[in-house]
């Protein structure tokens, strides 16, 4: 029978209506009315203080995941050398890890790449899982998927993460589907819920407008990828873990591709990650020829030039030099702020840089809220005024 009203007890007070995700609750007459279109969710039920709403409905068990232990990180690798995300979810997994009271290990897959092993365990690594075949020296979605899979079978993992990379966002879902678990992805921030002990995984909703935190209850391993720049890296030299060899036992034929070139971009990448220095634009830049002028200032300081949303909307940067909720995270130390108003959905992407220099006319800008210097005035002005200072320093 699902969900339904005890109209004698029901005021109208409107809270189910209002909880109600789906829509299916209307109040007629005074007095709430459930539609077809009810899930038996249940959200109605905890927001009802007059015991009005009823159900039939009986919740839905949460399986016993005792045996479920582990924080596991895929350690990616390019050409045998490991990208930096890997390093900054090791940091992270060590702290979910550390609240949980289990180890972390990280998955590292390719082919002579043991080497890497021992950085892994010097950034938070207990365990390294190593996979080494031929066939996983270039990266093969069904391959690095199989591995990644009997690897989860076998050990029985109750986290697993991976960075969003255009492989971390080609293999994450993949895997997922494979061994059946949800999957959150593009996520901002993790953390473990003190009561359930469950991992809490935060992300950007509704184009960056708000942040939805989400949790998975019903299967494990609980699965996120999280954006890179996002967590820290910690090095801890002389660390020590266990080093464990994985036979891959895979095959050309159930891998079903075949890479037949590699071939490097010509363009020339963005490194917004690594960047010690930002120079970012936003609205106040005016237009592309502004923009021109934020390039300068970042070659000066040896930089990356970026932008918020609206400057890539406008057409003034390229979307990869985005920074904020729904571009790029990044962490440098010095970050321009240049024209931004410092709406929340841009801090997000900028807020661990160690100092903020914040230019704007309007001295009310909530750039200026995290900025560790601010310059009120035209940038029209400001920047070109700096960029003679540097070279007449550097001269």
């Amino acid at each position: 029978m699902g969900v339904w009203v005890e109209v004698d007890l029901c005021n109208g007070c409107k809270r189910c209506m209002k909880a109600c995700p789906y829509g299916a609750v209307e109040i007629t007459d005074g007095k709430a009315h459930i539609q077809e279109r009810c899930t038996s969710c249940g959200a109605c039920l905890q927001v009802c203080k007059q015991k009005a709403l009823q159900t039939d409905a009986k919740p839905k068990e949460i399986p016993d995941f005792s045996d479920r232990k582990g924080v596991w990180v895929f350690a990616e690798q390019r050409d045998g050398k490991l990208v930096r995300v890997s390093l900054e979810l090791l940091g992270k997994g060590r702290m979910l890890a550390a609240e949980l009271k289990q180890e972390v290990s990280a998955l590292l897959l390719g082919h002579k790449v043991s080497d890497l092993a021992r950085t892994l365990i010097e950034y938070g690594a207990d365990k390294v899982y190593l996979a080494d075949h031929t066939a996983l020296e270039s990266y093969r979605t069904n391959a690095y998927t199989k591995v990644i899979e009997r690897l989860a079978a076998e050990h029985r993992p109750n986290i697993l993460l991976m960075g969003a990379t255009h492989i971390g966002r080609d293999l994450a879902p993949r895997v997922s589907r494979r061994i059946g678990v949800g999957l959150t992805a593009d996520c901002t921030e993790l953390s473990i819920d003190p009561a359930e002990g469950i991992l809490l995984q935060t992300r950007p909703a509704f184009g960056g407008n708000v942040m939805a935190t989400i949790a998975n209850r019903y299967s494990r391993p609980q699965m996120a990828t999280v954006r890179p720049g996002v967590m820290e890296a910690v090095h801890r030299p002389g660390s020590k873990g266990q080093i464990i060899a994985f036979e891959a036992a895979l095959s050309e034929k159930e891998i079903g591709t075949r890479v037949l070139e590699k071939v490097q971009e010509q363009k020339k990448r963005v490194n917004l990650a690594d960047a010690k220095v930002v120079v970012a634009g936003g609205r106040g830049v005016g237009d592309a020829k502004g923009f021109q002028v934020l390039e300068q200032l970042a070659a000066a300081l040896g930089g990356e030039v970026a932008g918020t949303r609206v400057a890539v909307e406008e057409g003034w940067i390229p979307a990869e030099r985005q920074i904020g909720q729904t571009g790029q995270s990044v962490r440098p130390e010095i970050y321009i702020a240049c024209g931004i108003s410092g709406a929340i959905q841009h801090r997000a992407g900028m807020s661990d840089s160690r100092y903020v220099i914040a230019i704007n006319k309007d001295r009310r800008a909530p750039i200026f809220q995290v900025a560790d210097w601010s310059i009120v005035g035209d940038l029209h002005d400001v920047v070109p005024a700096m960029i003679e200072e540097l070279k007449g320093k550097k001269g």
